[in-house]
């Protein structure tokens, strides 16, 4: 069982705008790295989790930015990117990460690669990205070999008689504290190494344990191996040790030295690392998120009025609306928004139909929170991560 990375979702409402804007930044550089070095398909590979190699490496004087073209998914708007050497260590991790994840549902046969042909085409896919991965991380002088020998070591994990939990997390947690420990050889700053290679040890028993837990009952009902399940380890006690892992996260980021110029980089790994990661360790004890809701385009033009009492000053005017248009045109309008990302990617966009302002679908909270507050819980646990003003 390879664990699934991408359990950390930061959303507008839990960043700051420089910092959201910061991360934006660093994911739209590793979208465009892995293209670079791999192939449009590699972009499928970019996830959050990877992200933290890229902000680890310019919080300690790693990096550069260049401006980069519209692109669909911000909505066809240029922005700029963050290049160089961190964002290369953070497309070779992803890229060894997926491989390793696809190889892993090959072996077991899960869903459509217990098809012979989807297996032989993922096989194909995950060897085109180790190899690619491999190539980029040699360029950065970075060892894969952990990173690469995740499959093989988990399986013989897994099938030890003495396996126990702490043993079956053991090859995640080397390959993530070896990406993590080689943003400080980029930075030359060795004193980083120690601390940042515990920070990954345990981002990657998180992972580990986050994804086991998730996937506890399905796993039951499809006879798969399942840590929590063979080590006779209860849910409960698996998100204590998550717990653990995050608040050891804290504590190591404490004894990195960062540039002293890069205090937003600083705050976003912080933001990152110990609210995000803390924020999915509650989601997985907590009840299962509710889906977004789908936009509906037949849903009706206006809202309805709020009742308004005598003494309450008159709401503010409706942003000016654009005329209504008629089936056809509402119709290639909306395959417009659909092909340029902004259904889901602009802040806000203009409704192909009834042509008012409408929302898109990632300025919603993944986790029910609509605060609207940059700060939101950044006061109650930071250490002076956050520049926000909560009282």
């Amino acid at each position: 069982m390879a664990p699934v990375f991408g359990f950390l979702r930061p959303c507008r409402h839990h960043l700051t705008p420089a910092l959201h804007a910061r991360w934006s930044e660093h994911l739209c550089g590793l979208c465009l790295t892995l293209r670079d070095e791999a192939g449009q398909l590699a972009r499928a590979t970019t996830h959050v989790d990877a992200l933290v190699v890229s902000v680890l490496a310019e919080a300690q004087g790693v990096g550069g930015r260049r401006r980069a073209g519209p692109c669909p998914l911000r909505g066809m708007r240029a922005a700029a990117v963050v290049t160089g050497d961190g964002a290369r260590l953070a497309a070779s991790t992803a890229l060894l990460l997926a491989a390793d994840a696809v190889d892993d549902h090959v072996d077991d046969g899960d869903g459509p690669f217990a098809r012979r042909p989807v297996a032989l085409a993922g096989a194909r896919v995950a060897g085109t990205w180790a190899r690619a991965g491999s190539r980029t991380a040699t360029g950065v002088g970075f060892d894969p070999a952990d990173l690469l020998a995740v499959p093989a070591r988990q399986r013989e994990a897994e099938g030890s008689p003495l396996a126990t939990l702490a043993t079956a997390t053991v090859p995640t947690e080397a390959a993530v504290g070896s990406a993590l420990a080689h943003t400080a050889v980029l930075a030359g700053r060795p004193g980083n190494v120690v601390p940042l290679d515990e920070a990954g040890r345990l981002l990657g028993r998180l992972a580990h344990l986050l994804d086991a837990v998730a996937d506890l009952d399905d796993d039951a009902a499809a006879g798969r191996w399942n840590p929590l399940a063979a080590m006779g380890t209860s849910r409960g006690d698996a998100l204590a040790r998550c717990r653990d892992a995050v608040s050891g996260i804290r504590s190591a980021l404490g004894r990195v030295s960062f540039a002293p110029d890069a205090d937003v980089a600083r705050q976003l790994a912080h933001r990152l690392l110990v609210h995000e990661a803390g924020r999915a360790v509650d989601r997985a004890a907590g009840p299962p998120e509710p889906p977004l809701a789908p936009w509906d385009p037949s849903a009706p033009v206006d809202d309805p009025p709020d009742e308004a009492s005598p003494d309450e000053e008159p709401p503010e005017p409706a942003p000016p609306s654009r005329p209504p248009r008629g089936l056809l045109g509402g119709c290639a309008a909306a395959a417009g928004l659909c092909c340029t990302g902004q259904l889901c990617c602009a802040d806000e966009f203009v409704g192909p139909w009834s042509g008012r302002p409408r929302q898109g679908w990632c300025s919603q909270c993944t986790d029910g929170c609509s605060c609207g507050c940059d700060c939101c819980d950044c006061c109650s646990d930071c250490d002076g991560c956050c520049s926000c003003d909560c009282s």
